[in-house]
C-alpha cells in the first residue's frame, strides 16, 4: 500500500489548553507548531505522528503569565525549548473515533498519555486537496514532567491546578505524489 503524507494546515489548526487558577480556568495556546503524519493510504490507524511546539510561542493573552510560563517555575524554554509528542498507536473505536497513545516530553521528561481523538472525516476542499480533521483532547498533570510550582492562598486553596486540559484541531492536507516531488525540487533548488 502506498505511504501518504500528510501536511499540517495551520490555519485551520490550533493547539489549546486550560488549566484551574484559583476558582476559575485561563487558557491559552501555542502559536508555533508542527505536525507530521504518514499513513499507510487513507488508513489512519497506520498513522506515524509526530509533533512539536515551539514552547516559547506559549500565548494567555496576558505578558507578565506568559514570561512566567517561559520560566524556570514553568516551561523554563531557554533550556527546553520545544514540546514533543510522538505518537506510538492510535485504535479506531467502534464510533468512528479513535484513541491515541503516544509519547509526550515536555522539559526532557517523557511520560506515555492517552488521548482521544474525534474524527471529523475526509473531504476534498474547492481546489481538489483532500484534507482530514481531528480534534485531540486529554488530560495530564503537569507535575509528571517536573513542573511543581505553585502558591498557597490565605485560606489553604491553591493557586495554579496540577491538571493541564489539552485540545487540538488539527486540519491535514493530503500530499499526493507530484505535489511532494515538487516540493524537494524546490528545496534542491533553493539550497
Amino acid at each position: 500500500m502506498e505511504t501518504v503524507k500528510w501536511k499540517l494546515d495551520p490555519s485551520h489548526s490550533e493547539v489549546q489548553f486550560k488549566v484551574r487558577h484559583l476558582v476559575s480556568k485561563v487558557s491559552g495556546h501555542f502559536e508555533d507548531f508542527i505536525v507530521r503524519v504518514e499513513t499507510e493510504g487513507d488508513d489512519f490507524t497506520t498513522a506515524k505522528i509526530d509533533f512539536s511546539a515551539n514552547a516559547n510561542s506559549i500565548n494567555t493573552n496576558n505578558d507578565l503569565r506568559d514570561e512566567h510560563l517561559k520560566g524556570k517555575d514553568f516551561l523554563y524554554t531557554e533550556k527546553y525549548p520545544r514540546i514533543i509528542f510522538k505518537g506510538e498507536h492510535l485504535k479506531k473505536n467502534e464510533d468512528g473515533n479513535y484513541e491515541l497513545q503516544g509519547l509526550l516530553t515536555i522539559r526532557d521528561v517523557s511520560k506515555r498519555v492517552f488521548l482521544d481523538v474525534e474524527y471529523g472525516g475526509l473531504e476534498k476542499d474547492p481546489w481538489g486537496n483532500y484534507r482530514a480533521g481531528f480534534i485531540v483532547y486529554g488530560k495530564i498533570n503537569r507535575k509528571d514532567f517536573g513542573i511543581s510550582f505553585n502558591m498557597l492562598t490565605e485560606t489553604g486553596g491553591i493557586l495554579v491546578g496540577e491538571e493541564v486540559e489539552i485540545e487540538c484541531s488539527v486540519e491535514l492536507i493530503k500530499q499526493v505524489q507530484e505535489t511532494i516531488n515538487s516540493l524537494q525540487q524546490k528545496e534542491l533548488e533553493t539550497a
